[in-house]
């Protein structure tokens, strides 16, 4: 019951990043909305069940929250290193790509501002791929913990598993979104970033079959969600919505990360 029941988490995931995909036309205000959803994922949910899950205290703060702020100096140092080692091994390969980037861009965007080409080109010199790719593996784990979530809800009960389907199936649509996302704004090819979105759609299935063999301890995975929700929270705060409001600045590019974290907010309400 509990593998079907992850199907549609399967879906949930693959309608995200087929969102993701459709409106790249707009890519300030996908990433806005990416912003947005990740803010609220780890603000409304993540957080609060971490602080649940692992409410011991570590010299008088819960070690939910050292972990959280742990992931996010994780994230920072994982990011700086792979852009540091990028740029000692790899600078004659960036020109290059710099300047494909610019003839590639001013082919198909004649009517462009010099500024915005060149921006496009910077953004693809000094972004790492590897990084894009960390967290979008970092999505798929957390998927992958979501589907045990729901197998262990099945094993108590009938209707704790229904509602802790419910709660993984609404918020998927979102990890979906987020993980397709995230592959590409780092520069990563197209189907790096169709494979990380299948990889996150079939980590729940994964995880609901795995669960008749396993049980993970809930301050282990109280830690787990407060270390995921501070790396994620950086990718927000450093890289997604800086990027999205730096080259529209625009209403509509702040509506949809509003946007985001209403849904979010709506998705916690409704599931519980």
């Amino acid at each position: 019951m509990a593998v079907f029941v992850a199907l549609g988490a399967f879906l949930m995931t693959l309608a995200g990043g087929w969102t993701a995909q459709r409106v790249t036309d707009r890519r300030h205000l996908v990433l806005g909305l990416a912003g947005g959803l990740m803010l609220g994922v780890v603000g409304l949910d993540l957080l609060p069940e971490a602080l649940r899950a692992a409410d011991h205290e570590i010299h008088g703060v819960p070690a939910a929250l050292l972990l959280f702020v742990a992931g996010f100096l994780l994230a920072h140092l994982v990011e700086r290193l792979l852009a540091a080692r990028r740029a000692a091994h790899g600078a004659v390969e960036h020109t290059a790509v710099r300047h494909e980037a610019v003839e590639h861009t001013a082919a198909h965007h004649t009517a462009a501002p010099h500024g915005a080409v060149e921006h496009d080109a910077a953004e693809h010199r000094h972004r790492s791929p590897e990084v894009g790719l960390t967290a979008a593996a970092a999505m798929v784990g957390h998927s992958l913990m979501d589907g045990v979530a729901i197998g262990a809800s099945f094993q108590v009960g009938g209707g704790m598993g229904t509602a802790v389907a419910l709660a993984v199936i609404a918020h998927d649509f979102a990890d979906g979104f987020n993980t397709f996302t995230l592959t590409r704004l780092y520069g990563n090819a197209r189907r790096k970033a169709l494979a990380m979105l299948f990889a996150d759609a079939v980590a729940p299935v994964a995880g609901a079959a795995a669960s008749a063999f396993l049980t993970i301890p809930e301050d282990v995975l109280g830690g787990y969600l407060g270390l995921f929700g501070g790396a994620l929270l950086y990718l927000a705060a450093a890289e997604i919505l800086p990027e999205a409001h730096h080259v529209h600045p625009a209403r509509s590019t702040l509506l949809c990360t509003v946007a985001g974290v209403a849904f979010i907010w709506l998705v916690v309400g409704v599931t519980g």
